[in-house]
């Protein structure tokens, strides 16, 4: 995360406790005016440090890190960005501020600027009772998710006792789990041609149909998916409890994303996982074939890695479609998705639709300073018939600089000067002479010189700060 949040993350969470400086400066063995530096970003955390305040403080590490206030942060200049607000500018000084120190004002400014943005583009969102407008259901689906940092302790249980039952190993797993389905459930396991699925599952019949389109691995997923939906609903319908969902078809979507991840667990057990990831040092191609897996998969089952105590790297998620559409997204890394607009064009996501099948690396940098380490590669699912275009997706992985040398991805780099300076979208990308900017920042003007040709698509001036000249 950029430094300039930790400090405000601790100051606000020392505020939450009732504590004064001096009183956690004691619990924290420093003294008062050493944190006030840090609590005013004068100071950097040390590692022993930031575990002393996770355990005085009483919370995750990864609350520590701001990665929430960050997100906050981005959606506020989103927000504050958008011309048909009509607002005076925002300073990112000032959205940082309240991100930091009002996150859940922030948060209200957000879900009203969201409730706007679906009214004025009667996007298909929901209303309710009360007139109130919602997200739509797939946002809906998508934010609990990210909010979770995809990672579901209840349903790891389920599936780890559902996992020691069948007692099969990766190699074994697709046909175990075939027979524990047939001798539990009755059901007969059936490939077959289908025009208009991938799976069908008719509990009359005591059959699950699943096509012949689809690869061994994706086989082995849907069978698993059935084999949860089947022996964990109960857990899954607790933990959809306690999401609350605004409406039927987002429980829905979200039930059927608890089911995936269920069915993920099952596959790729949680403590095997992880030690074989970090023997294989997060080599994704190899770790899918010990596991029996497609790559996005473990790439999928790489972002889980989240459990208290026993944590994997923390990875941020995305897969796109060619046309720039986010279909999934999650980020442990505290990587700052832009909700709104496209993404940068200079981000390894979109090369890696020119080189199919082959992984893309790239040390991307914010404008911030926040550094990662990021891989993506396409992938390419069946084509319905012939003469249909396959789906494809790019799927895109990366952690925070600092985990590079765990990933094998890293080898052979020069971290510092393979660095790639990228924007979280161009309307909020304020980086000069950039040649692939596809229009130009909200907050700034255009400088428009028919005497110059320049290196940029557009030219732009800085906006004026308040009381200054016009």
């Amino acid at each position: 995360m950029s430094r300039a949040l930790i400090g405000r993350t601790v100051r606000r969470l020392r505020g939450e406790r009732g504590l004064s400086q001096q009183a956690l400066a004691t619990r924290l063995g420093i003294s008062a005016s050493y944190l006030n530096l840090i609590e005013h970003d004068q100071r950097s955390v040390t590692a022993s440090l930031l575990i002393k305040l996770a355990e005085t403080l009483r919370v995750e590490l990864a609350t520590l890190s701001g990665t929430e206030e960050r997100q906050l942060e981005v959606g506020l200049r989103e927000a504050f960005a958008d011309p048909l607000l009509g607002a005076e500018s925002v300073p990112d000084e000032e959205a940082a501020a309240l991100a930091g120190s009002a996150p859940n004002a922030a948060r209200a400014v957000l879900a009203l600027y969201r409730a706007w943005r679906v009214a004025r583009e009667d996007a298909g969102g929901i209303a309710l009772p009360s007139g109130r407008r919602i997200l739509l259901p797939n946002e809906e689906a998508r934010d609990v998710f990210h909010e979770r940092a995809n990672h579901f302790p209840e349903l790891e249980a389920a599936a780890e006792a559902i996992g020691a039952s069948l007692a099969a190993s990766p190699a074994e797993s697709n046909h175990a789990i075939a027979e524990r389905l047939r001798r539990k459930h009755g059901l007969t396991v059936r490939v077959a041609a289908m025009d208009d699925a991938l799976r069908r599952f008719d509990p009359v019949a005591g059959t699950l149909i699943l096509s012949e389109q689809l690869p061994r691995e994706s086989r082995g997923f849907q069978m698993a998916f059935q084999l949860m939906l089947l022996e964990a609903r109960d857990t899954v319908e607790q933990v959809l409890a306690t999401i609350e969902p605004s409406s039927p078809e987002a429980a829905a979507l979200i039930r059927i994303g608890l089911l995936n991840y269920a069915a993920g667990a099952l596959l790729m057990p949680y403590d095997p996982f992880l030690q074989t990831a970090r023997t294989l040092r997060h080599d994704v191609e190899a770790l899918a074939a010990r596991f029996g897996v497609s790559f996005e998969q473990a790439c999928h089952r790489l972002s889980a890695m989240q459990r208290a105590g026993a944590r994997g790297v923390p990875f941020f998620f995305l897969r796109t479609d060619p046309a720039g559409n986010v279909s999934k997204r999650f980020s442990a890394a505290g990587f700052p998705f832009a909700r709104y607009g496209g993404s940068c064009p200079r981000w390894v996501v979109h090369s890696a639709f020119s080189t199919p099948g082959t992984i893309r690396v790239q040390v991307a940098q914010l404008p911030d300073g926040a550094t990662f380490l990021c891989f993506a590669r396409s992938v390419t699912g069946p084509a319905a018939a012939w003469g249909e275009p396959p789906p494809v997706h790019v799927i895109a992985m990366g952690c925070d600089i600092a985990h590079a040398p765990e990933l094998v991805y890293a080898d052979g780099i020069d971290l510092e000067r393979a660095v790639v300076g990228i924007g979280l979208s161009c309307r909020l990308c304020d980086r000069l002479h950039c040649r692939s900017r596809a229009f130009p920042p909200l907050e700034h003007r255009l400088a428009i010189d028919p005497l110059t040709t320049s290196d940029s698509p557009y030219r732009f001036e800085p906006v004026p700060q308040r009381g200054g000249a016009a």
